[in-house]
């Protein structure tokens, strides 16, 4: 897997699976002389797990510990954690798939598991491993369904159906996102680098 960023022009063929994969423009702006310019504009393509088909992850932007504006802020290489530290922030697109694809006999859980550890690295080693998609991390997330609808699952087992345009605020507590609904739900996830 490459380990830097993938852009795409708006050209791009179709992927294996003979969809087009979700593409999200990015632009970033900087300061020149005392004045704001544009740095970059770009597509970012999403990935495509391999081992959960309809899984995509786009890591917008992340700063890893709290910015300096004195100096050019710049990702221009895939982090050693897409979880930041303190006063560290990241932003990242994530398309669910529905549960379904997780219960279909031909699901290599193992497989899935090795590919999230080196694509969503600093936060697939949180997943635990009786139920991967229960979490902790040190943040604190803002939490955007951004098209389709999910399920948030606490520790109590209660479960909170969200839909689009609804917004969580995940103070670094255990939890899991669930998608029971037959189509994919994409989510537009801030976080926070808190201390613990």
């Amino acid at each position: 897997m490459a380990s830097t960023l993938r852009t795409v022009s708006k050209k791009r063929g179709l992927s294996r699976r003979s969809k087009q994969p979700s593409t999200y423009r990015r632009i970033v702006t900087g300061n020149a002389d005392g004045k704001s310019i544009v740095q970059s504009d770009e597509s970012l393509l999403a990935y495509e797990f391999k081992a959960v088909p309809g899984y995509e992850h786009t890591l917008i932007w992340v700063n890893p510990a709290t910015p300096d504006l004195r100096e050019e802020q710049r990702f221009d290489r895939y982090p050693d954690s897409v979880v930041p530290g303190p006063g560290g922030t990241s932003l990242h697109f994530v398309t669910f798939p529905p549960g379904s694809v997780f219960a279909d006999p031909s699901f290599d859980g193992e497989a899935a598991r090795s590919e999230a550890l080196i694509r969503l690295r600093g936060l697939a080693d949180h997943f635990e491993k009786e139920d991967p998609a229960m979490h902790k991390t040190n943040t604190v997330d803002y939490a955007v369904v951004y098209e389709g609808e999910i399920w948030l699952e606490l520790d109590d087992g209660k479960t909170i159906h969200l839909r689009r345009g609804d917004v969580v605020v995940q103070n670094g507590t255990r939890h899991a996102w669930r998608n029971k609904g037959t189509t994919p739900v994409t989510m537009l996830f801030f976080l926070n680098g808190a201390k613990e």
